[in-house]
């Protein structure tokens, strides 16, 4: 088996709701995750109640496609 290159040190805090904050390596300040859209409808989320971020799946995708 081949050793371990990397563990990433990161630490996911919630906020309130669907807000929670992703505290990451190499960044200064916290990325904020939340619900937009159809993904709050989805989980029943009022819009007009909660701010709108973006979702842990937004970032997957772009990751994946980086």
């Amino acid at each position: 088996m081949a050793n371990v290159v990397y563990v990433s040190l990161s630490r996911i805090v919630r906020e309130r709701g669907p807000i929670r904050r992703a505290y990451l390596p190499a960044e200064a300040e916290p990325v904020t995750f939340g619900v937009h859209g159809a993904i709050a409808r989805h989980y029943g989320v009022p819009e007009d109640v909660v701010e709108p971020h973006a979702t842990t799946i937004d970032y997957v995708i772009a990751a994946a496609a980086g």
